[in-house]
């Protein structure tokens, strides 16, 4: 198991800490992962049941909520069905803390004691939750404008919050400095978190019967759980448990929409776009450092992008409030998504995320209802 350099193909310890290559370029990990279904089948229902396929090698530095194995709903959109995984569930109330078990196991067992992170919300609640249960000092830093509800949420973690000015990028740059003298603990640059956000892929194959969906829906603002999806169900077809790949079908929103509009023009590198206000603030990223890497995996999937509108994120917010699901903006961007999809192709078995729970930005919410 090595870190491996996405452009040179430069392979590098992961007990040395490091966020990048010596050439400066984002790190992959070289992992394989190993399956053992009647093992798992006996084992308790979280995403640790998986544990040879993810890359802790001591048990004993595993940090868990015992996190996973969300329910797989059967919903109807604007009479279509659809399976909705419940990630709004988790502890820290979102997908996020998939990738947050895996990084924080890793820091824990290289006894690393200070770590930082950038985020619009939901990853740095994720990750101050595990440092505070491996007892990891942890600095989170934000946008100024992000939501106060996941602003509590991590000073209640005893997370240390740095509000940066400016825009989602300028934040990403305050870490990248601070990343020269403490651990970046970051969703984006080490591929640990796509370990964890990879099992997504694995319990969804294993609740369907160990079988594939055709299509699979997810949010494209950094893509973590776009990158996890592409990372585990290809770990699935190698080891021979699935023959084929479903598409990923990537949301973004109309107001923020780098990689749709790349995709459009059929670019195989996206380039940064003006941007506007969004009311899906998770996805709000003008310059996603995978965002090639996205790009590549959608096409490499045969699937494609779709951009909602504000509009159209406030109706799913509210269609979905109706059938008593109470999600975050940036979770409705995805259903607004999903359901775009399902209308183009109605007769697929489709799967799709609750992201993040709704009392993550009940102040938002608020002003909506008002």
């Amino acid at each position: 198991m090595q870190f491996i350099c996405s452009v040179t193909g430069e392979r590098y310890p992961i007990n040395i800490p490091r966020h990048c290559s010596n050439s400066g370029y984002l790190l992959d990990l070289e992992f394989e992962a190993k399956f053992d279904l009647e093992k798992i089948k006996q084992r308790k229902p979280n995403l640790w049941r998986y544990k040879e396929a993810l890359p802790i090698a001591n048990e004993n530095a595993i940090i868990s909520f015992q996190e996973g194995f969300t329910p797989l709903l059967e919903i109807e959109f604007d009479g279509h069905k659809a399976l909705i995984k419940q990630e709004q569930l988790f502890s820290t109330g979102s997908y996020k803390d998939r990738g947050a078990t895996v990084l924080m196991s890793l820091i824990k067992e290289l006894g690393i004691e200070n770590v930082i992170q950038d985020s619009s919300g939901n990853a740095g609640c994720s990750i101050a939750a595990y440092a505070a249960k491996a007892g990891i000092n942890c600095r989170i830093y934000l946008p100024a404008d992000t939501s106060e509800a996941k602003i509590a949420q991590m000073l209640m973690y005893g997370a240390e919050i740095e509000r940066v000015p400016g825009s989602r990028e300028d934040t990403a740059i305050a870490a990248l400095k601070a990343a020269d003298t403490t651990f970046y603990a970051s969703h984006c640059y080490n591929p640990f978190f796509y370990q964890g956000t990879k099992t997504f892929a694995y319990e969804v194959v294993e609740q369907l019967g160990w079988k594939v969906p055709d299509a699979v829906v997810v949010p494209a603002g950094n893509g973590t759980l776009l990158i996890g999806c592409y990372i585990g169900f290809n770990d699935l077809l190698k080891a021979g448990i699935i023959n084929r790949l479903p598409k990923i079908i990537a949301v973004q929103a109309s107001n923020c929409s780098p990689l749709f509009q790349a995709f459009q023009e059929s670019h195989g590198q996206y380039k940064e776009v003006s941007t506007q206000p969004t009311l899906a603030e998770g996805i709000s990223i003008a310059a996603p450092v995978r965002g090639n890497q996205l790009l590549r995996m959608v096409k490499e999937t045969n699937g494609t992008f779709y951009s909602v509108s504000e509009d159209e994120i406030k109706n799913a917010l509210f269609y979905c409030g109706k059938m008593g699901y109470y999600i975050e903006p940036t979770s409705a961007a995805t259903i607004a998504g999903l359901r775009k999809y399902l209308a183009d192709q109605p007769n697929e078995l489709v799967v799709s995320l609750f992201s993040g729970h709704g009392l993550k930005s009940t102040d938002k919410i608020l002003k909506l209802i008002r």
